[in-house]
């Protein structure tokens, strides 16, 4: 036991005390502290006093933290991306100082020597609020005289923008039918396995910080805590282990994950926060809750040939940092085209504050509820002309020959199968033949119903996205590949895991273009001082970016294999052949090496290498050479609508997806099945609903629905390649087209069920409530 200072022994405790009352064992290696939060029961309220004091004195507890000192070591962040001109939010800080804007949001801070000691503390901080009137909707929001969510703004708009494409109001006069609705859908979050949670620990005598993070954004975190702390970069570590899911929720800065590294540096030990699960649904971000209105003019054979569309986007009290909260809302506006011919194009954005929780990017962003309006308007126009609805979207659809197509919002879309990938849906669903079911089971008084969509997604993005707006969001994304003295590989790499087999991915393509088996490959992430800069997993970047790096690096580490292996066998490096963990010459397969003894050789007896330089090691950065690659895809789903109680359930769920070069058909299968199911939960069940006072009714599992097995049947997934011509490996991404394409088919098929009584359902989630009072309006019960 080291001595510090003079120290007595008490009896009751043999720990060794020194003279400033501290333990010996603490000082040598603090114990762990661990975090709990006085969250806001008010949407909207003045704090009018705070006492901490009972408290402080609790037993086990070795700091509390309040707003404002948790604003004397954090700076305020807001969330505005530059390139969305006229943006502003108010500052966001760890804990809120003098008025709480959501339910949920941090007040206190409290560190103790274990969770259920901070929740016992937590208790008896007494906060005594004055509440304010609540802004719940986008209309109150904007209503004159509504109350300000932060005064210094003037008002409760965040962002507002347009586009228009064409001459939309000469193609809305000559068109054959006008038509329109307005659509709704209820917000989400993501619900991992796995809660958000961290553990900081600051060593002050190198003001050094070291995070451990469920993120998928190391190095992002690295940058967001030293600016935000003033703290040096390169002394922040930042390292995600295996992450226990994410779903895009884990991209975002949030108060909590900010308040406990404000603790750990306020104490000078470990800290640690765990999420449970009502916390999890108070301060994750949500996201979804939009409202579109549209208009769609159609000629007479059911080409489209205008929309208007207005969107308002509800987004809580403080833009995300450093995302913002703009994007889903911007990915709408940009989105409602579709994967067809429109041209004549006029939609409005209106992104508005409200005193709910904030809503940012969570898987698809924007993309489910974009797909969902177009692909309903698209069955509507069919019902009403007659068409089939596969055959009002081959009229439709961009041809193969048009791509490149550049959209009336001005997205490019590089290639793709929008045609084909509908043709192999009705193929392998049997089309023709559900259509004949349907009809046997509405004779029997069955109501089935058949949706369709034919969708895009968004992947691989480069700089364009974030970058360019002054969020510290690489765009680029880089690889290391070596080679080890035992013949063994391994990759370092930027991009992160969640749960999605990125590594078994990146590790196929490295043993693919280096001739070793997968097991000799290992490849390590999610760690800012051991990996290559990058921007992590989102946007389905990891295959586009992170394994186009990977491809690339491979190839670069094979050339310097072969080149060494020429100049130790005394041949040309071309005629250099790597198989089955050896680098040969061709022709003559017993002149070889196996690359262990290569590798020995490089790094052991270098001066046998004539002057090459003694490297296996190869590093790659790589960004998109464009702004960004779509992915596409057609689905269709069978449901059976019980008229008489509401409920749907949903029969059968057939996908076509092309996300350009598949690696691992699995794992891509995988992506997209839960990608549905997820998307079938959002169309059906999934909400977070809060009442008129401003609270969130949905914080357990029991009132926050999730799909169960019970509730999805077999989904079958079939897949086409289109590669994406500007990508190194010609790779898209797949992580988010099942959640795009799922709600907008499920939709389709409620309605179908429901068109012999007239009704339609533009609301979602779709509750059997919603679905009986559309039954009651057209009288169909």
């Amino acid at each position: 036991m080291p001595y510090v200072g003079a120290s007595v022994k008490c009896a009751e405790d043999p720990r060794l005390l020194t003279g400033r009352g501290r333990y010996v064992e603490d000082l040598v290696a603090p114990r762990m502290v661990h975090v709990a939060f006085v969250r806001s029961p008010h949407p909207h309220a003045r704090i009018r006093h705070l006492e901490a004091a009972a408290a402080r004195r609790a037993p086990g507890v070795a700091a509390v933290l309040t707003g404002d000192e948790a604003a004397g070591l954090c700076k305020p962040c807001r969330g505005i991306l530059l390139h969305y001109q006229g943006m502003k939010t108010g500052a966001m800080l760890p804990l809120a100082r003098g008025r709480v804007r959501y339910v949920g949001e941090p007040v206190v801070a409290i560190a103790a020597a274990s969770r259920a000691a901070a929740d016992d503390a937590a208790e008896l901080v007494d906060v005594a609020y004055q509440p304010l009137p609540a802004v719940l909707s986008p209309d109150a929001a904007l209503e004159p005289g509504a109350p300000l969510i932060h005064e210094e703004l003037g008002d409760n708009l965040i962002y507002e923008a347009r586009i228009t494409a064409g001459d939309v109001d000469a193609a809305f006069a000559g068109a054959h039918r006008v038509y329109r609705r307005a659509f709704t859908t209820g917000r989400h979050t993501g619900v991992p396995l796995e809660p958000r949670g961290l553990v900081a620990d600051f060593d002050a005598s190198t003001r050094a910080l070291t995070v451990w993070i469920s993120t998928q954004v190391p190095h992002m975190m690295q940058a967001v805590l030293a600016d935000l702390f003033g703290l040096a970069e390169h002394r922040v570590r930042v390292i995600a282990p295996d992450v226990g899911g994410s779903f895009g929720i884990k991209i975002h800065v949030y108060q909590d994950d900010l308040a406990a590294v404000a603790l750990a540096l306020m104490l000078g030990r470990p800290v640690k926060w765990i999420a449970s699960r009502r916390e999890s649904f108070l301060s994750d971000i949500h996201a979804r809750e939009q409202r579109i209105g549209v208009e769609v003019a159609a000629a007479a054979d059911g080409t489209v040939t205008a929309m208007r569309a207005s969107i308002a986007a509800a987004v809580g009290p403080y833009s995300a940092y450093p995302r913002s909260s703009v994007v889903e809302g911007g990915q709408v506006l940009r989105l409602l085209p579709g994967p067809y011919r429109l041209r004549h194009y006029d939609a409005t954005l209106r992104v508005v504050a409200q005193n709910k929780v904030i809503t940012s990017q969570y898987r698809a962003v924007g993309h489910p509820i974009a797909a969902a309006v177009t692909e309903s308007m698209l069955e509507l126009i069919a019902r009403d002309l007659g068409l089939d609805p596969a055959e009002i979207r081959r009229r439709n659809l961009v041809r193969p020959q048009e791509f490149p197509y550049t959209s009336a919002t001005g997205n490019v879309y590089d290639s793709g199968s929008y045609q084909a990938a509908l043709e192999r849906l009705l193929d392998v669903a049997k089309y023709a033949e559900l259509r004949r079911e349907q009809a046997a089971a509405r004779a029997a008084g069955r109501h089935l119903g058949i949706g369709l969509s034919c969708f895009i997604e968004l992947t691989g993005p480069g700089a364009q996205f974030y970058g360019v707006g002054g969020a510290p969001i690489s765009g680029q994304e880089g690889a290391t590949v070596r080679l080890e003295p035992s013949g063994a590989v391994t990759a370092l790499v930027g991009v992160t895991n969640q749960g999605q087999g990125t590594p078994t991915a990146l590790g196929q393509i490295i043993a693919d273009e280096l001739g070793v088996s997968l097991d000799a490959v290992t490849v390590l992430s999610g760690d800012t001082a051991m990996v290559p800069y990058g921007g992590g997993t989102w946007a389905s970047r990891g295959m586009p970016i992170g394994g186009s790096a990977t491809l690339l690096a491979a190839r670069a580490l094979a050339d310097k294999i072969r080149r060494l292996a020429a100049t130790l066998l005394e041949a040309h490096a071309e005629d250099i052949e790597l198989g089955d963990g050896r680098a040969s010459v061709r022709g003559s397969p017993d002149r070889g090496l196996g690359f262990g003894e290569l590798a020995r050789t490089v790094h052991f007896r270098s001066n046998a290498l004539r002057g090459l330089e003694p490297s296996l090691e190869a590093t790659v950065h790589y960004a998109n050479p464009q702004a960004w690659t779509f992915t596409n895809g057609a689905h269709l789903a069978v449901v059976d609508v019980d008229i008489e109680t509401g409920k749907v359930r949903v029969l059968k769920y057939v996908a076509v997806d092309d996300c350009g070069r598949v690696v691992n058909p699995a794992l891509v299968e995988g992506q997209i099945a839960g990608g549905i199911v997820q998307g079938i939960g959002g169309a059906l069940w999934e909400h977070c609903a809060y009442d008129a006072a401003g609270q969130l009714l949905t914080t357990t599992l029991m009132d926050y629905a999730v799909p169960t097995a019970v509730d999805i049947p077999p989904i079958e997934v079939h897949h086409l390649e289109t590669p994406a011509p500007g990508l190194a490996g010609g790779f898209k991404g797949a992580g988010e087209a099942g959640t795009t394409g799922a709600p907008a088919a499920i939709l389709n098929a409620v309605n179908d069920a429901l068109a012999p009584f007239g009704a339609m359902i533009t609301d979602q989630p779709i509750t059997p409530e919603r679905v009986r009072r559309a039954l009651e309006r057209e009288g169909g019960s």
